[in-house]
């Protein structure tokens, strides 16, 4: 990326219709950043699940309310999913394990999957500011071995 930062902001509606524009961004950004098909379907899936979970748990379906989604392509791909809604219960993130099939809850074992970083920022006063980072160098193969 010639020591260029690339990044792009979204903002939308806390509406589900508009998760496949979130899909299509984040893939487009993937595309950019030169990921594998593969890869990119993960990470799509992730950034779709994580985005749902602010519409479902910290906003309860308003669906007046809106996400900002920020993606920066460094190192690493990053995804900065912010709101204003209720604070996350780490408890309730951490997901359960995989053999407990209850809907809820395995979204997060889908998003681990795909990054390699999924952390709450504590500064953030009202809402929640969730970053995801994928790094680089990692063949997917020996990540996948890992799971």
């Amino acid at each position: 990326m010639g020591g260029m930062k690339d990044s792009a902001v979204i903002a939308v509606p806390s509406n589900p219709k508009y998760l496949s524009l979130i899909r299509a961004v984040t893939a487009t950004m993937g595309e950019i950043y030169g990921m594998a098909g593969p890869v990119i379907e993960d990470v799509k899936l992730a950034v779709d699940e994580a985005c749902s979970n602010v519409m479902k748990y910290a906003y309860r379906g308003d669906t007046s309310k809106r996400i900002i989604i920020r993606f920066v392509l460094k190192k690493g791909f990053e995804v900065i999913i912010e709101d204003n809604g209720i604070k996350a219960q780490p408890e309730l993130i951490e997901g359960r394990s995989l053999s407990d099939v209850r809907p809820g809850g395995l979204g997060i074992h889908l998003i681990k999957r795909a990054f390699d970083v999924f952390a709450f920022d504590e500064k953030k006063k009202r809402g929640n500011r969730l970053r995801l980072i994928r790094h680089r160098g990692e063949s997917d193969e020996d990540r996948d071995s890992r799971q």
